[in-house]
């Protein structure tokens, strides 16, 4: 009897996601096919593994057996990739990352062109997710790594035990109003925003938990009258005199006419993360990758302190902030 590979990983991800259609989202794969793959693996093994329940199928005692096996034989066929590239001189292979439009804007070009450079036969794919999104689908294997925010202490939610969180970088949250709302230059106090109207992601996404979190410790509910996700798009608003927002450093390239950037008199810092899970965590191209991010971060002025390029510091997602959540006086003109 022969085994494939392919149809045990279908297995395993129908034991974990419970339905065809949830399998076949996750393997971007169609539900028939999903069905032939199950279909073709009973034949191979000569027993039933999937049974009808009503409207739906589960696994049968043969199936669930099957797939313990198969969630073995996927992690050793993972370590045994990983123990080839540590084989080869020459760092190559393909990497899917995750990404945030912010980062994807402003850190992950000059990342990818280091890594070019040093590493021209790895490549990256990159795949716009959410922030809510990349921890499943890291931990599920869709992505190899990808990149997540971390807020202040109040804010956060644990991280997964199977995932390895990096610090690559740590931003200042920056006040962004109409031109001529405040005089040039001038820091902010938040709680002196009180009364103001809102451009901001809602209380179900992390930076709008985040927003809700310091604008509390200031005193205040934050009134959001205009809910967005994106810090372009709320800063195109800002621009059209229709509120007021907060953005972090890397958003800050993407800024319109007719905004100014104030720093706050309380500084307020986000760390960005490069999420991958902890049995790749010796996999040479995503240290390759990583390596390549912390130097473009650093670039940037982003880095946090001590550039962990040869020992990521590892973090959990309900500790403090570190020592590289610095203040950085940096004066940003207005726009054009």
């Amino acid at each position: 009897m022969e085994l494939s590979l392919r149809r045990l990983r279908i297995l395993h991800e129908f034991a974990r996601r419970g339905t065809v259609t949830a399998t076949a989202r996750a393997l971007h794969y169609t539900p028939s096919a999903v069905s032939q793959q199950l279909a073709e693996l009973e034949r191979e093994v000569g027993h039933v593994l999937l049974e009808p329940v009503g409207r739906r199928r589960q696994l049968t005692d043969t199936g669930r057996t099957l797939a313990m096996h198969a969630e073995q034989i996927l992690a050793a066929e993972e370590r045994a990739r990983i123990a080839l590239e540590q084989q080869h001189d020459v760092v190559t292979g393909t990497l899917t990352v995750g990404v945030l439009a912010t980062v994807a804007a402003s850190l992950v070009p000059p990342a990818l062109a280091i890594l070019s450079r040093r590493h021209p036969g790895l490549a990256v794919r990159t795949r716009e997710v959410s922030p809510e999104a990349a921890l499943t689908a890291v931990r599920d294997g869709d992505l190899d790594m990808s990149f997540v925010l971390d807020y202040p202490p109040d804010a956060s939610a644990p991280w997964e035990l199977s995932l390895d969180a990096t610090v690559v970088a740590v931003e200042q949250l920056h006040l962004v109003v109409p031109a001529g709302m405040f005089q040039h230059g001038s820091p902010v106090e938040l709680a002196d925003l009180a009364e103001c109207s809102w451009v901001a992601s809602g209380r179900d996404t992390d930076f709008g938990r985040a927003l809700l979190a310091v604008c509390r410790r200031a005193g205040f509910e934050p009134r959001i009258a205009h809910q967005v996700d994106e810090q372009a798009t709320a800063m195109a608003m800002v621009a059209g005199d229709l509120g007021i927002t907060l953005v972090a450093d890397l958003g800050l390239t993407l800024r319109p006419r007719g905004v100014e950037i104030h720093r706050l008199q309380q500084p307020i810092a986000r760390r960005v993360i490069l999420l991958r899970r902890n049995a790749t965590r010796q996999r040479p191209s995503e240290s390759a990758f990583l390596r390549a991010v912390l130097d473009a971060a650093a670039s940037l002025e982003l880095a946090p302190s001590g550039h962990p390029e040869t020992s990521p510091s590892v973090i959990g997602r309900t500790s403090g902030p570190t020592s590289s959540a610095r203040t950085r006086s940096k004066e940003f003109p207005a726009s054009p």
